[in-house]
């Protein structure tokens, strides 16, 4: 179905954090959520589509003395710059629309000196949107609809070697029914109950330490972020190794990432780092546990040509992935030929990039067996009422089963909303969220995983119409 956007609406609400989140060079205790209404001809016929994120600061740029003002005001500026673009574009398809939109973001912010994952950033909300009601005009979900023909994904454009081949026969058969939450353990987390000094300590229901949230939601994977600093976190991560130790010693008991937040400048001061920590003998259970360390170097570094050279000459090294040098479509593909072991999904990257390259690591999986091809699920401290339940529903569709989630955890839920938004989102996701004590929706987290089933029902996982008008304008 052809179809053309004619108009949009920009929306914010602003969120205050339940604690702080550290991560890397940022604390971010407040700031944004925005919410992006498309108008989506399709076949002739009007519908509504709908995408959101928060607005984090320190990740998309990382410049340590920009105010964070500006830098909200510059996220800002590229999803505007996105949504006034595509507004009068029409496509074949939804990837044919999002390739010229792509392409005419590109060629701007080259012009203004904007770095591509920011750019990117209002790209992929322009994407969400126009799937959202593309779905919505189908009457079918995301899922359903990317293992046919209808979103006319060439993924030939943007991966060479796979040109001619069809994303769903490199993608699961069907959307997984359930996920597991890896959690976020930030660097200024709280990691038992008794290092809450009585002044910080919340009272709003939900669970503070690690200690306390792996025993509310019954946790088995974690995502732990490091400073760069080795004493500081090899202290830190005794901690956490004796925390989680607790839950028994067994090779499936429980199983982590680790975040390097793009600490280090080069391979060799990461791998001095590293083989500090598997020499530490207090460590040496835990470190087995790894799943993967992701995005160890920082953006500037990680994708030179004498990343690879290090790479090989530390065959034994631990599997690494990237996160923020994945900004361009073809870095994926440049981290794999230099060693990398693949990349992470959040949308916020792009929806039909996380496409290919899922497909790509797929190709690679298949011809190289002996090898791990990894596809991580990250997040963005993502929560409802749109966010979260669209990044879950590619995460469900992509088949990735290990997924970084951390908004409940630093939101008290959907507290902050308004009201009728929480319970449009209680009746349509009773299986994602619950209320909490208080009566606000929070993730419905059992057993350590969460519940796709509506999600996977809904055209792009939100199954409800969306009322923004109370929201502010955002000019």
């Amino acid at each position: 179905m052809a179809l053309r956007v004619s108009e949009f609406d920009l929306r914010r609400a602003d969120v205050k954090l339940r604690m702080p989140f550290r991560y890397g060079i940022a604390t971010m205790t407040e700031g944004p959520v925005v919410f992006l209404r498309l108008t989506v001809e399709v076949g002739g016929k009007r519908v509504s589509g709908v995408s959101s994120d928060l607005l984090p600061p320190k990740w998309f740029t990382k410049v340590p003395a920009k105010p964070i003002h500006d830098e909200i005001a510059e996220m800002v500026q590229v999803i505007r710059r996105a949504a006034e673009t595509v507004v009068g574009m029409e496509g074949a398809t939804p990837f044919g629309l999002w390739m010229e939109l792509y392409e005419a973001q590109e060629q701007w912010a080259a012009h203004e000196e904007v770095p591509p994952l920011l750019s990117n950033f209002g790209v992929s909300l322009v994407e969400r949107a126009i799937l959202d009601g593309y779905c919505r005009a189908a009457g079918c979900s995301f899922g359903r609809l990317l293992r046919t023909s209808q979103l006319g994904i060439d993924l030939g454009r943007i991966h060479r070697e796979l040109r001619g081949l069809p994303a769903a026969g490199l993608l699961p058969g069907n959307s997984l029914d359930r996920v597991t939450v890896r959690h976020t353990v930030g660097l200024s987390d709280p990691i038992t109950e008794e290092e809450i000094q009585p002044d910080d300590r919340l009272e709003d229901g939900l669970p503070q330490s690690l200690e306390a949230s792996t025993q509310a939601y019954g946790l088995r994977h974690f995502k732990i972020k490091v400073s760069g600093n080795a004493a500081a976190d090899l202290e830190r991560m005794e901690r956490i190794a004796a925390t989680l130790g607790r839950l028994g010693g067994g090779p499936g008991s429980y199983a982590f990432s680790l975040d390097g937040n793009e600490q280090f400048t080069t391979v060799e001061e990461f791998r001095s780092f590293w083989e500090t920590l598997v020499a530490r003998h207090s460590l040496k259970k835990f470190l087995a546990h790894l799943l993967f360390v992701e995005q160890p170097l920082a953006r500037n570094v990680a994708l030179h040509t004498n990343v690879g050279r290090a790479f090989r000459e530390w065959p034994e090294r631990p599997p690494i992935v990237i996160d923020e040098s994945d900004a361009r479509l073809g870095d994926c593909a440049r981290a794999l030929e230099l060693g990398y072991s693949g990349t992470s999904h959040k949308n916020c990257k792009g929806i039909f990039k996380g496409v290919a390259n899922r497909c790509l690591l797929a190709v690679r999986q298949r011809d190289q067996p002996e090898r791990p091809w990894l596809m991580s699920g990250e997040d963005l401290c993502n929560i409802g009422p749109v966010a979260l339940q669209q990044d879950l529903a590619l995460m469900g569709a992509l088949g990735i089963t290990s997924v970084e989630r951390n908004g409940h955890h630093y939101h008290a839920g959907l507290s902050q909303f308004p009201s009728c938004v929480q319970q449009q989102v209680l009746q349509a996701h009773g299986d994602l969220y619950h209320a909490a004590p208080a009566g606000w929706p929070t993730l419905r987290i059992k057993r350590g995983t969460v519940s796709l089933e509506t999600v996977n029902r809904a055209p792009l996982g939100v199954g409800f119409e969306l009322e923004t008008r109370g929201f502010q304008t955002v000019h």
